[in-house]
């Protein structure tokens, strides 16, 4: 597997072609680390990309024209070894075609692109996914950056915060038995947007935001200054980390797609949030990460 890195004047980021994954991204002044080391301790990754599925089918499996197709959580994009189609000092993108394998899982052929380019001290991550067949192509997309939280030795998880570009609540949908959606619905308070992360916060996996309610997620130190910041369009997101093991990284996870929900029996164009493609287009979408 090749390992590149793409530098501005403030940042550096290493990306490998594993999954295309964004695996470091270092102040170029101090040295410090942003990104989770991925340490399998706690969880084996950094930044994988989630494509064709976020989150899972309902019993692993999706259905469409009749058929049965069996798919892990996440997909399988994360795990594929992309092509470097092109770099610069400061950009580099990635490239991943459809196969025989991919399509006995998913059953629609084609091209999914993945780049990233640095700016000054924010990173651009982009998605572009070509629909290569000859009918509508039913996918999700989604990201699964981690960021070391806390940053400095000694200090607790649970002295930091997120910040959101919303006011007084956010709510979100419980994740269920089996990691599927839940019918319940659990609202936290914000005070000046910020949000605590408490020492039980993740107990129930992985905290999901539905309807737009925020496009921007920090994580904010003990003192209240943010030191990363996700923007995002997407109208689903992610909060997350290993439930009952106080990793010292939490996600912040922009997504256009969700898990089924545990009664969920539908096909793939049923499926909540996901996006329907048609033949020959083209899909596009971006976040960014700020330090």
């Amino acid at each position: 597997m090749g390992i590149y890195t793409i530098k501005s004047g403030d940042l550096a980021a290493l990306i490998t072609s594993r999954g295309a994954e964004l695996q470091s991204l270092k102040d170029c002044r101090t040295g410090r680390e942003y990104m989770w080391r991925a340490d399998p301790a706690f969880w084996k990754r950094t930044s994988p990309v989630l494509f064709p599925v976020v989150g899972k089918y309902r019993n692993e499996e999706s259905r469409y024209n009749g058929r049965v197709y069996s798919l892990p959580q996440h997909g399988f994009a994360r795990d594929m070894k992309f092509e470097r189609i092109r770099v610069t000092q400061t950009e580099i993108w990635f490239g991943l075609d459809s196969n025989e394998e991919t399509m006995r899982v998913f059953p629609f052929p084609f091209r999914l692109e993945i780049g990233y380019r640095l700016e000054e001290r924010t990173v651009h991550v982009f998605w572009r996914v070509k629909n290569k067949g000859k009918e509508t192509m039913y996918f999700s997309i989604g990201g699964h950056p981690a960021f070391c939280c806390p940053l400095e030795e000694g200090e607790q998880q649970s002295d930091y915060y997120l910040a959101f570009d919303a006011e007084k609540e956010i709510v979100s949908r419980m994740l269920g038995e089996g990691g599927l959606a839940s019918e319940r619905l659990v609202p936290y308070a914000l005070e000046n947007g910020r949000m605590p992360i408490t020492a039980d916060l993740f107990d129930h996996d992985a905290l999901v935001f539905e309807n737009h309610q925020a496009h921007r997620v920090s994580l904010c130190r003990p003192d209240g200054q943010p030191y990363v910041t996700v923007r995002f369009s997407a109208p689903v997101f992610g909060v997350w980390s290993v439930p009952h093991k106080a990793a010292p990284f939490v996600c912040i996870e922009p997504w256009y797609g969700r898990c089924d929900r545990e009664n969920f029996t539908g096909s793939l164009q049923e499926r909540e949030w996901g996006n329907a493609l048609g033949a020959g287009d083209v899909f596009e979408a971006e976040y960014t990460i700020e330090i």
